[in-house]
């Protein structure tokens, strides 16, 4: 089963988290930001992962470290589940429409991480979350992934929605790019013989 566990402890964040690649979409988060909670419950079902994560952060100064270190610990994550990525279909992408909101994703599970972001999110906040947070999380998520994943807005004017959207078009990404490729068991889907 490809899973992985994760603790990450610094003087900002005390994280614990469980990843189950191969799941049923379940989640059981507590991240200590309500916003956050709810993207990352969409981003597991609609990814299929099997998710749990406790996170004490010092919300009290904001969301950032909390954000960031989430980012962080799930990229771990989903890197050390995946192992020498062998088999798996290495890309996925999705157009997603969200209302209003429209979001197109792309991802290689290349080994590198980069992340292309081109969103114009109209709002500052959505309820008391900072919504410059999102481009952070997904920043730290593809270094420590080590993937490179595209997020582009192509409509929409509700800044829930066009986050949301991001959340849900990346985890369909994510859940073709992670997919057993029954065709190629046990290789790695590069010429390089590594990713």
């Amino acid at each position: 089963m490809r899973t992985a566990q994760i603790s990450r402890k610094t003087n900002e964040t005390d994280i614990a988290l469980t990843l189950t690649l191969d799941g049923q979409g379940n989640a059981a988060v507590d991240s200590g930001c309500g916003f956050l909670d709810h993207m990352l419950t969409l981003l597991a079902k609609h990814a299929r992962f099997d998710l749990t994560l406790k996170c004490a952060g010092d919300t009290y100064v904001d969301d950032h470290h909390t954000v960031e270190d989430i980012g962080i610990a799930l990229g771990q994550a989903l890197a050390s589940a995946l192992g020498d990525k062998r088999g798996i279909n290495r890309y996925g992408s999705c157009l997603l429409p969200m209302d209003e909101a429209l979001i197109l994703t792309a991802v290689d599970l290349s080994g590198r991480g980069m992340l292309c972001y081109d969103a114009a999110i109209p709002a500052p906040k959505v309820g008391t979350f900072d919504t410059e947070l999102a481009e952070e999380f997904w920043l730290a998520f593809t270094r420590t992934g080590a993937l490179t994943l595209h997020i582009r807005q192509l409509a929409g004017k509700n800044a829930h929605h066009i986050i949301e959207g991001m959340f849900k078009s990346a985890a369909r990404s994510l859940r073709q790019a992670i997919a057993l490729d029954p065709a190629a068991a046990g290789e790695i889907p590069s010429t390089k013989g590594v990713l």
